[in-house]
């Protein structure tokens, strides 16, 4: 799906680091949601397309009151 481009890399200055905020403005949510949840996945090892369901042993809802 997506492939990390090494030769993009620089030294940059604040300024144009800045510049990497405007980018993402102008992506759709969408877009956006879908890069966050691919770096997600690459940083824990996670399946892009099939994600792991939580384990309701150890989370559970209390009602409070």
């Amino acid at each position: 799906m997506y492939r990390l481009d090494k030769t993009a890399f620089k030294i940059q200055s604040f300024t144009e680091a800045d510049n990497t905020r405007a980018y993402w403005l102008n992506k759709t949510p969408e877009e956006r949601w879908k890069a966050a949840w691919f770096l997600t996945c690459a940083a824990f090892g996670i399946d892009y397309n099939n994600p792991p369901r939580l384990d309701r042993n150890h989370f559970s809802m209390r009602k409070n009151g």
